[in-house]
């Protein structure tokens, strides 16, 4: 049997860099790296890095779907705010009530004479109360 010899085929098409990119997040990258910076065997500084690149959908596949209930991310109010907001809600109707009801007093019984308004003094912060020596 003779055997033939046949040039090595090189590639003349280019990959593009949307072609790179759409295969980088199709697989998915995972780059992983440690830096320790000692001192005479006294371990000063250690950095871990962890970093994976891929699409919303491999990410998912993968089980990493933390952002769907993220506060920030996801399109429910945190609770924080329902709370604020029922608060808010509660001190407009009692002031509300508290404005009708003024309103609904004769004239002469709702001013009342600044020689009978007391105002407290505000407390002073505790940072700004002197110390016993």
């Amino acid at each position: 049997m003779a055997s033939v010899q046949r040039a090595p085929v090189h590639s003349t098409g280019s990959t593009t860099v949307a072609d790179l990119l759409e295969r980088i997040l199709d697989k998915g990258v995972v780059i992983a790296g440690d830096i320790k910076i000692s001192l005479v065997d006294i371990e000063l500084l250690s950095i871990q890095i962890r970093l994976v690149v891929c699409s919303v959908d491999k990410a998912k596949e993968m089980g990493m779907d933390w952002w769907v209930n993220h506060p920030v991310f996801s399109a429910q109010k945190p609770r924080e705010v329902v709370d604020q907001e029922s608060t808010l809600s509660k001190l407009e109707q009692r002031l509300a009530s508290i404005e009708q009801s003024l309103q609904a007093l004769p004239a002469s019984k709702a001013q009342v004479p600044q020689a009978e308004v007391s105002r407290p003094e505000p407390a002073a912060p505790p940072w700004a109360k002197p110390n016993p020596v």
